[in-house]
C-alpha cells in the first residue's frame, strides 16, 4: 500500500491531506502537534493526550485526497513554523497501523552566507586578557610536550578531526603554579615555543583547548602573544532533554565533545519528564522498562513524534560511558528526575501514587491529565527517596536536580489527601503544597551529602519552599532568580528568551522550533547579563549561565546540531567573558571564523544570517 501526507499552516489552523492507493474502511489518523488540538472539519477526534491525537475518518477511496483541518483547543498555540506540523503521522485501520509519510523535518540548510572578518584573535570565548606580540607560531605540525596533562586534548582533536594536535614539534612546555584560580591558566605564544602555565589538571585541558582552537582558526599560523584565563562562572552548563527525544549515548558525547571545545563544563541530563522515564534503576524497574518506548499499545502514546514506536532506555553501562567520557573533559554530570509535576509517565508505570478519591481535573500546560504525584501518601515517598538516592548515586557530583516546574493549574484542589495535609501543616494552596513536598525531599537528600537543584518554580511557598541551599535554575527570565538569589539561594541562569536552543532563530515560516518565549538569533545570546542592572546585591549569588534544549519537536538526533550550533558561542561567551566583552556583531564574527571547525568536526551549523 502506498500512502501520502501532506499538511501547510493556514493562519491558526493547519491543513491536511491524506491519500491512499487503494480503499480503506474507518481508518484512524494518529498524529501529534505541540498541545492539544483537535480537528476542525475532515474527521472526529476519538482520543486525545495531551498534543497527541486520534482523529476518525470516513472511508478512504483509492486515488482521492482526504483533507482534514485541524487547531491547537489554546488559542495562544498558533503554528509558527513547519515544527508546528504533525509528526509521527500514521494510521490505524483494519489491516493494521501503517507510516505516513514524514514531513520535512529539522532545520533546512542553505549555502553558508559569506563570513564577515574576523580580526584579532579567533577564540570562543574569549580570553580575560591578550596581549599581542610580532610574529606566529607555527603549529601547522601540532605541539610537542612530555606531559600527560593534555592526553583529553589530544583525542578530543582526534574526534573532532582537528589534528594533529601533539604530534608536531612545536615546543608546548606545562609549568605547574598553585597561585592560579581554579581553571584558569596562561599561555605565552612564541614563535620557537609555547608555554603553558596552570593551577590544577582542568586549567592546563583549558589552556590546551585554547591552542587546539587558535589552531584551527588561525590555518596552524597562530598570533604570537600572551594569555591570561579563567572562567567568570564555575557552572557553565549545557541541558539536554532525553526524554521527549531518545538520543543515542553516542549523540551525547558528541555534545559534550562540542562542550568541551568552549569550555562548558556541566551536562544537565533531563532523561525523565511526562514521556518517559528513561534511566535504568534497581528500585524501581517498571518505570524505566514500561516507559522507555512510547506509540501504538504503550502506556504512552505517539506524543511529540512518538509516532508508532519509538525510545529507548539508558543502561548503566551507557551511564559509565557518559561519565567516562565527561571526566576526561573535565564536565560534570547533574541528572534531573521530575517532582511533583512533569509525572504523566510516572503515573502510569507505577500505580498507586494518586489520592483514589482525588476528582480534580487539572490540565497541564502541555495537556496531560494526572501528570503530578500525590505528597500526602506515604507510597510516594516510599517510591521517590529510594529513586532519588539511587539515581544520585550513579553520579560522581553529589548532586540531584529535581524538577519542580510547571505545576498544573489547581493541581490537589481535588484530593480529600492533600486537603488533610494543607490542614495538619498549615499550608494555604498548591504552591505552598509543592514547596512543603520539595523541602522534605531536598532536606533527606542534604542530610546524606547529596545537594538538590531545581528550577525556580521551586522557590514558591510561604515556608520559603526547597531551602536546603538548593541550587536554583532561573528559565522564564531572570525576575525568578533575582528573587531566589535575595531568598539565599545560588542561581544558575538560563532564560528561554536568550538561552533555550529550541526557539526558532527567526519568525520564517520555513524555519524550524518553538516560539513561546522569543525568536532566538545568534546576536540574542550575548545581549544580555548574567547579573542584571539592579541586582548588584546578589551578584555573588548567580554562580552561573546554562543553555537548554527541549526535545518536543525533535524527530531524529541530527536535528539539534543546527539548533545548538552556532548559538552555543554565545552561551559559552556569557558563561566564561566578562560581561559584555563580546557584542552581537563580534560575536557574528566570530561564528563566521568557527564556521569550518563546526564543518570539520561534521557538527552541522544553521546557516541564515
Amino acid at each position: 500500500m502506498t500512502l501520502s501526507f501532506d499538511a501547510a499552516i493556514e493562519g491558526r489552523t493547519i491543513r491536511c491531506r491524506i491519500g491512499t492507493d487503494r480503499a480503506l474502511k474507518a481508518p484512524v489518523f494518529c498524529y501529534s502537534l505541540m498541545a492539544a488540538n483537535r480537528p476542525m472539519s475532515g474527521g472526529v477526534l476519538v482520543r486525545s493526550v495531551a498534543g497527541y491525537s486520534e482523529v476518525a475518518l470516513p472511508d478512504l477511496s483509492a486515488g482521492a485526497l482526504h483533507e482534514v483541518v485541524l487547531e491547537h483547543v489554546d488559542p495562544e498555540y498558533r503554528p509558527r513554523n513547519r515544527a508546528w506540523l504533525p509528526l509521527g503521522p500514521y494510521l490505524r485501520h483494519a489491516g493494521g497501523v501503517d507510516p505516513l509519510p514524514p514531513l520535512p523535518s529539522g532545520v533546512i540548510s542553505g549555502e553558508a552566507p559569506e563570513p564577515p572578518p574576523c580580526p584579532g584573535l579567533r577564540l570562543v570565548p574569549p580570553p580575560q586578557s591578550w596581549a599581542a606580540a610580532t610574529g606566529v607560531a607555527d603549529a601547522r605540525g601540532g605541539f610537542s610536550t612530555r606531559s600527560h596533562l593534555l592526553d583529553g586534548v589530544e583525542a578530543l582533536a582526534g574526534r573532532l578531526n582537528l589534528g594533529p594536535f601533539l604530534r608536531g614539534s612545536l615546543a608546548l612546555r606545562l609549568h605547574h603554579d598553585p597561585t592560579l584560580v581554579a581553571e584558569g591558566y596562561r599561555l605565552e605564544i612564541g614563535a620557537a615555543g609555547v608555554d603553558l602555565t596552570h593551577g590544577d589538571a582542568t586549567g592546563a585541558f583549558y589552556g590546551g583547548v585554547t591552542l587546539l582552537q587558535l589552531k584551527a582558526t588561525h590555518e596552524g599560523m597562530i598570533p604570537c602573544g600572551a594569555i591570561e584565563d579563567a572562567p567568570r562562572f564555575g557552572w557553565r552548563g549545557q541541558h539536554l532533554d532525553c526524554a521527549r527525544h531518545f538520543y543515542r549515548p553516542e549523540t551525547i558525547l558528541r555534545l559534550m565533545d562540542l562542550m568541551a571545545l568552549f569550555k562548558l563544563n556541566r551536562l544537565h541530563w533531563h532523561f525523565a519528564d511526562d514521556e518517559a522515564f528513561r534511566l535504568e534503576v534497581d528500585c524501581l524497574p517498571d518505570l524505566w522498562r514500561k516507559t522507555a518506548y512510547r506509540g501504538e499499545g504503550e502506556l504512552v502514546p505517539g506524543v511529540f513524534g512518538g509516532g508508532i514506536r519509538s525510545g529507548g532506555s539508558y543502561s548503566k553501562g551507557d551511564v559509565a560511558t557518559v561519565l567516562e567520557r565527561s571526566a576526561a573533559l573535565h564536565i560534570g554530570v547533574l541528572p534531573e528526575i521530575e517532582v511533583p509535576a512533569h509525572a504523566f509517565a510516572f503515573n502510569q508505570a507505577v500505580p498507586g501514587l494518586r489520592d483514589p478519591g482525588d476528582n480534580g481535573a487539572e490540565i497541564s500546560i502541555q495537556g496531560y491529565a494526572q501528570n503530578v504525584l500525590n505528597p500526602a501518601l506515604e507510597a510516594t515517598w516510599d517510591t521517590l527517596i529510594p529513586l532519588a538516592e539511587e539515581v544520585a548515586g550513579l553520579f560522581p557530583m553529589r548532586m540531584l536536580h529535581l524538577g519542580c516546574d510547571e505545576l498544573p493549574p489547581g493541581a490537589w484542589e481535588g484530593s480529600p489527601l492533600v486537603t488533610a495535609l494543607k490542614a495538619r501543616e498549615g499550608l494555604a494552596g498548591r504552591d505552598e503544597v509543592q514547596g512543603w513536598m520539595m523541602e522534605r525531599l531536598a532536606g533527606h537528600l542534604a542530610a546524606r551529602g547529596i545537594r538538590p537543584a531545581a528550577w525556580e518554580e521551586a522557590a514558591k511557598g510561604a515556608q520559603g519552599g526547597i531551602g536546603h541551599e538548593a541550587l536554583m535554575f532561573s528559565w522564564t527570565g531572570q525576575g525568578p532568580g533575582i528573587a531566589a538569589a535575595r531568598m539565599g539561594h545560588d542561581v544558575v541562569m538560563c532564560p528561554a528568551q536568550k538561552v533555550y536552543f529550541d526557539m526558532a532563530h527567526t519568525g520564517d515560516a520555513d524555519d524550524w522550533g518553538a516560539a513561546w518565549a522569543a525568536f532566538v538569533n545568534l546576536e540574542e545570546t550575548v545581549n544580555w547579563s548574567p547579573v542584571p542592572k539592579g541586582a548588584e546585591d546578589v551578584a555573588h549569588r548567580i554562580v552561573g549561565v546554562q543553555g537548554c534544549f527541549w526535545s518536543e519537536f525533535t524527530t531524529a538526533d541530527a536535528e539539534i546540531e543546527p539548533m545548538i550550533a552556532p548559538r552555543i558561542l554565545g552561551l559559552a561567551c556569557k558563561a566564561w567573558e566578562p560581561d559584555g566583552l563580546t557584542s552581537g556583531p563580534r560575536l557574528r564574527e566570530l561564528a563566521g571564523a568557527l564556521g569550518p571547525v563546526f564543518d570539520t568536526a561534521g557538527w552541522t551549523r544553521h546557516r541564515t544570517p
